[in-house]
């Protein structure tokens, strides 16, 4: 399914929500490694932190927005005047002031009412902006709020002069279908900037990103590696080639180094990323089985989704318990092994024998090892291969 070149804006969330993550801290330098590697993605966004949480996390900011990247900066805020207050001087284009929206959050979290809310931000907002900063308003569980409600707030954040409005999906709820209306909803109802900021509580944040795109949010949160609070959020990778391949939206971020940032995050992080993990993981453009190995060797568009040069990667061919002999001959030739198929038809056996018992594919060493027992093996069936193989 295609869309229009509609231009979608990426503000990543690494640095802030990804760090959310329960046990995860990341060390100036990490930080300012991990800004400069978004940077160079091309992201225009990054949101780098809580000014809040103390001088610490301030000074953190500061050195971030030293570094003059082109990425546009932004920090979270609680929808507090002391907190606002901690957001200035900070070299930043943008605060996010977030507040609850859901009923159950304004009177079981705030101990407040809707009024609250409403009021906080026409006072809030033009606060912000008398002290230089675009606002962007973040409406904390939005998937749970009255939608009508959601609306009145939408239309008073664009009224006290916000640039850009976010619906949170904070708890992960959301599913595409409905999100697609939601945001729908508020496009025809606001004329300021959309963010959609999605939870993977069940696995559905980048569905309900890419919803939200299609809807007509102008901006999308991600966190590389989908790193972020509980499940995570919507991860930077996934939902920049959804946009780009699924729907042809225009994102101009080039994830061409997104394996060498992964794995930046993965260490600074210390979360250990799966070997499946999409378009990141080590194997997911591995291959094993026979038909798909041959299949690709006809075409590698014939078991081919995904470029993998979309994120500078390249297909990988490996042997276990489901190749077939044109695998292993395939295999053998990167070796400089020339097999014939009686040949293969007797290591393929060995190969899946030495798996059963290893549960792992046969590294370069491993196969040269099969190859030289074959070629030493004297029973006569062997001899009889190696015979007609030398004729």
């Amino acid at each position: 399914m295609a869309a229009s070149k509609r231009k979608i804006i990426i503000d990543d969330t690494t640095l802030r929500d990804g760090e959310q993550s329960a046990g995860v801290v990341f060390s100036l330098e990490e930080k300012l490694k991990i800004a400069q590697e978004l940077d160079a993605l091309g992201i225009p966004e990054l949101e780098t932190g809580i000014p809040s949480m103390g001088e610490a996390e301030r000074e953190s900011i500061r050195a971030l927005a030293s570094l003059k990247l082109d990425a546009r900066l932004l920090v979270w805020s609680r929808m507090h005047e002391s907190d606002l207050k901690a957001c200035s001087d900070l070299g930043i284009d943008m605060v996010d002031l977030s507040i609850p929206v859901s009923d159950q959050q304004i009177t079981y979290k705030l101990g407040k009412d809707r009024r609250h809310v409403i009021s906080s931000i026409m006072r809030l907002v033009p606060m912000a902006l008398d002290m230089g900063l675009e606002v962007c308003v973040g409406a904390e569980d939005a998937s749970r709020a009255d939608q009508t409600f959601l609306l009145k707030l939408a239309d008073a954040c664009q009224k006290a002069g916000a640039k850009r409005f976010r619906f949170a999906d904070t708890l992960g709820i959301m599913e595409p279908f409905g999100m697609l209306e939601q945001m729908r909803c508020l496009r025809t109802s606001v004329d300021i900037d959309l963010e959609m900021h999605a939870h993977d509580d069940l696995g559905l944040a980048t569905a309900n990103s890419l919803a939200a795109a299609l809807g007509g949010a102008t901006h999308i949160n991600t966190t590389v590696n989908g790193l972020g609070e509980r499940a995570g959020n919507a991860p930077l990778e996934e939902v920049v080639v959804g946009l780009e391949q699924l729907y042809g939206f225009s994102v101009d971020v080039s994830l061409k180094q997104i394996t060498k940032v992964s794995r930046c995050v993965e260490r600074a992080s210390g979360r250990r990323l799966s070997r499946q993990k999409s378009l990141v993981g080590k194997d997911v453009f591995t291959h094993e089985a026979g038909i798909h190995v041959d299949g690709m060797l006809k075409d590698k568009r014939n078991y081919q989704g995904v470029d993998p040069g979309l994120v500078g990667r390249q297909h990988r061919f490996v042997v276990g318990k489901h190749s077939g002999r044109k695998s292993l001959i395939e295999a053998y030739g990167r070796l400089g092994i020339i097999l014939e198929p009686e040949q293969a038809t007797w290591l393929i056996e060995k190969v899946r024998d030495k798996v059963a018992r290893t549960k792992r594919s046969p590294g370069k060493a491993e196969l040269k090892a099969l190859y030289h027992e074959l070629c030493h093996d004297k029973s006569p069936v062997i001899r009889r291969i190696l015979h007609e193989h030398a004729l």
